[in-house]
């Protein structure tokens, strides 16, 4: 059974709620971080608590949701073994699973609206790495994370 992480900030709090009850409607335990309501929270303090259970493992995806989406994928992306994508097409949704092999996806809740989220989020989950000339992509990015790992300061 499929287990999925999912968070938000208070930008992203009604698409996370749409798309909490999309995901468990299709049988998928979802695990939901926060925010619980509208009031502001900084989103670095979500993305990095969503992508530190995803790189350890306990999670094998996770969804994340702020206005643009953006802010979340930078603050994953920060955390070593993760590979976060901003999501807001049918094509790139698709792309960062089947050529990116990202564990993560980030959406804006001010930007793409209820019906398409719950598309691009079933792309996502039904896309698969493919590997083939994707892969030595892959492996490099996961030697540079491993050279940066323990050089912040």
């Amino acid at each position: 059974m499929m287990k999925i992480i999912l968070g938000s900030d208070h930008f992203g709090f009604d698409l996370k709620e749409v798309i909490k009850e999309h995901l468990q409607s299709k049988g998928i335990v979802v695990v939901d971080i926060g925010v619980y309501d509208k009031n502001p929270v900084d989103y670095p303090d979500i993305a990095v608590a969503l992508a530190e259970r995803v790189a350890s493992g306990e999670f094998e995806r996770g969804i994340l949701i702020c206005g643009t989406g953006i802010g979340m994928a930078i603050v994953a992306n920060k955390v070593p073994g993760v590979r976060a994508a901003v999501c807001h097409d049918v094509y790139s949704a698709e792309r960062a699973r089947k050529s990116n092999d990202a564990q993560i996806m980030t959406m804006g809740g001010v930007i793409v609206g209820p019906e398409l989220a719950k598309k691009l989020v079933d792309v996502w989950l039904e896309s698969e790495f493919q590997g083939g000339r994707s892969l030595p992509k892959v492996e490099k990015i996961k030697m540079i994370d491993a050279k940066y790992r323990g050089m912040a300061k």
